[in-house]
């Protein structure tokens, strides 16, 4: 546009010195001095930043950013490159992420295989020893017994979060009343855990709350979230349950005081393996928040996790009618 301007401009000056005589094109000279020199020599140093921004990106300094504080298409440009960078900054934080929890998942996986392994190896080989006692003998196997559980439970839970993750998992939907399900599911875990448990108290808006729901699934759900807040839960503190409903969806949460300072952030704790213990002294399989959360987005709803100080609320949105 800036070309066709002067070049009409030049015509109309050439005009105007074979009428009127030469001083129009001195004139015409100086405004071209004055005005659209500079301003081609402002567009070419902005252009000559964005190649040399551009440059030292390409190069590996993705902290660098072009500076642009204009409206015409140049600055366009260089907000396309900063944004490209961004993009591309965030894409490879992501990807160093990946990479490290995948490395935390394969020493975890093998860390809690091989713990109760290792277990069993040395008790069978005590038990090949002669001259033990019935009493020994006895104890020995209840850990075997003990150890050979964890590694079923804990096989059982990866087969069902590589399940979950392939797609392959279908849903038995029926109409169940969660309310229910959630009694039974506290009752259940209260009788596993002992008089050792936390005490639980439950705030159940009403009776019933009825849902189109797969009730194996959910009661899953529950007895993960229930058994995870048991396990990290501080000694002598409470674990609050809250279910009501609104007119589409089942609202639950549960609070508990956590024993463990979360210094990570609140996600990670969905990645399989996981687990607020960081020193694994607990006999968690680090797979509950992670089968948890597939379960509840294959029935179209959402979990998130608030930590808010040492409180730890896990929140569950479910979907009241059927969305899959």
């Amino acid at each position: 546009m800036m070309l066709l301007l002067t070049a009409i401009a030049g015509i109309c000056i050439w005009q105007a010195v074979t009428y009127y005589g030469q001083g129009w094109l001195l004139l015409y000279l100086l405004l071209y001095v004055l005005f659209l020199v500079p301003y081609i020599l402002s567009k070419l140093r902005r252009f000559i930043a964005i190649i040399n921004g551009s440059k030292e990106i390409a190069e590996g300094n993705i902290q660098n950013t072009i500076q642009d504080t204009g409206k015409d298409d140049l600055s366009k440009l260089a907000g396309y490159i900063n944004n490209m960078k961004a993009g591309y900054q965030s894409a490879l934080e992501n990807q160093m992420k990946s990479e490290r929890l995948k490395t935390e998942l394969i020493t975890n996986v093998s860390h809690d295989l091989k713990t109760p392994l290792t277990s069993i190896i040395n008790y069978v080989d005590l038990l090949k020893k002669e001259n033990l006692s019935t009493e020994t003998t006895r104890s020995y196997i209840e850990t075997l017994d003990r150890k050979a559980l964890r590694m079923k439970l804990l096989i059982e839970d990866l087969f069902e979060i590589s399940k979950m993750a392939s797609g392959t998992v279908e849903l038995d939907i029926e109409y169940v009343d969660v309310a229910t399900l959630l009694t039974q599911a506290i009752a259940e875990s209260n009788t596993s855990m002992g008089q050792a448990s936390p005490v639980i108290r439950e705030r159940i808006a009403k009776f019933p709350i009825h849902a189109h729901l797969d009730g194996n699934k959910i009661w899953r759900v529950f007895e993960n979230l229930i058994g995870n807040a048991q396990k990290y839960s501080l000694p002598g503190t409470r674990i609050y349950i809250y279910l009501d409903e609104s007119d589409d969806l089942v609202l639950f949460k549960i609070q508990n005081t956590a024993a463990y300072e979360i210094d990570f952030a609140a996600e990670e704790l969905f990645e399989r393996f996981k687990r607020a213990d960081e020193s694994r002294q607990t006999e968690g399989s680090g797979l509950g928040l992670s089968i948890v959360k597939s379960i509840v987005e294959l029935h179209g709803g959402e979990i998130k996790i608030e930590i808010h100080g040492d409180q730890f609320n896990v929140i569950l949105h479910l979907p009241k009618q059927r969305l899959i």
